[in-house]
């Protein structure tokens, strides 16, 4: 028992040993890969799917993990359905629901009851759309030193017609539920440009998040607010339809055109990630901007604070130099005061000699 327990974990630590060599770049974002392949990792943990069965086979290029997670299936079913040419999950999932039924009646021998099984996990699963966009507030091109935004309206569709749902995981001992991943990355240099966390579980939350995102960027843009009350209603419109808004910004790299790879992972289902490609051309820096710096506003304000700062100390000398001045004055009367003094009582008492000689 034991012994198993530490093949099971060796089996799972080995594959993070292995994402966790992978080499970064100069800059240190090249995380794509092991960041891809950890949700891999929870895709298999979570539907009880070995790790080994994402390699690809003769008969499929992305392994037969995805039908794995089905019931009733098996490698020996996933030959045989492959055999009437369905060779893909989402070529099964492109089926009509007869057309499905009559194929894994006969090609796979599956019961009717078996048959409805499969048919009530794939209802649950979800299918996504990615609308992406990468802008610079404002201009009508992404320079390099830029702070770019980036919006993207992420869709979420099941054939049951919910929207957030948990996952069929039979063998998953805790409650789990969906997560999703948005990552804007460049695959050829394995970096991540923008990363963020998605729920399609809380919709309250999600409503007003939207709501206040796209209230900001409508005022900061200078519309009426007419235009800014219309534009909250269809994105409140649009969340309850089953999307969700990633906005976020990350400065623009160096000049140049990137292929860039938006993604948008499940950590509860093999086969339902999407991928979307998109290009940006960053252009060569020529607009003046914040590139070299942040310039502060009260700079002029802490510099006139300094300046009269000076004046105060400088009339303060003055007022020291002046009373410096009275001070020595007045030291020097009353030197010569007693001084002269003295020299009227001198000029007394020799009086009073003189007169006592006369006497």
């Amino acid at each position: 028992m034991y012994l198993s327990c530490a093949i099971s974990l060796l089996l799972i630590v080995y594959p993070l040993l292995q994402m966790a060599l992978i080499p970064r770049t100069a800059q240190g974002h090249g995380w794509l890969r092991p960041a891809v392949g950890v949700v891999e990792l929870s895709q298999c943990i979570i539907q009880a799917v070995p790790l080994s069965a994402r390699k690809a086979t003769g008969g499929s290029s992305e392994g037969i993990a995805s039908f794995l997670q089905l019931p009733h299936f098996s490698e020996a079913v996933v030959k045989k359905i492959a055999r009437k040419k369905v060779r893909t999950f989402q070529d099964l999932r492109d089926m009509t629901m007869e057309g499905r039924a009559q194929l894994l009646t006969q090609a796979a021998g599956f019961s009717p009851a078996e048959v409805q099984d499969v048919e009530m996990v794939l209802e649950m699963m979800p299918s996504l759309t990615v609308e992406v966009t990468c802008e610079t507030e404002g201009e009508d091109g992404i320079q390099e030193g830029d702070v770019v935004t980036v919006q993207a309206w992420i869709t979420l569709e099941r054939r049951n017609g919910l929207i957030g749902a948990l996952p069929h995981a039979p063998y998953f001992p805790f409650h789990k539920e969906e997560n999703f991943w948005f990552l804007l990355a460049d695959s050829v240099s394995n970096n991540v440009w923008f990363s963020q966390k998605v729920s399609f579980m809380d919709e309250a939350t999600a409503i007003t998040a939207a709501s206040k995102t796209i209230q900001e960027t409508m005022e900061v843009s200078g519309v009426s607010a007419k235009e800014t009350s219309e534009a909250v209603k269809r994105t409140i419109e649009k969340v309850r339809g089953g999307s969700r808004l990633v906005m976020g910004r990350f400065p623009a790299p160096t000049e140049g055109n990137y292929n860039l790879t938006c993604y948008c992972l499940c950590d509860s289902w093999i086969g339902c990630d999407k991928k979307t490609n998109l290009k940006v051309k960053i252009l060569k820096r020529t607009r003046a901007g914040t590139r070299g710096g942040l310039v502060s506003e009260e700079g002029p304000i802490v510099e006139d604070g300094i300046e009269e700062e000076e004046e105060n100390e400088e009339d303060y000398d003055d007022y020291e130099s002046e009373y410096s001045e009275e001070e020595e004055e007045e030291k020097d009367t009353k030197k010569k005061g007693p001084a002269a003094n003295g020299a009227v009582h001198n000029k007394g008492s020799s009086s009073e000699g003189s007169g006592s000689d006369e006497e």
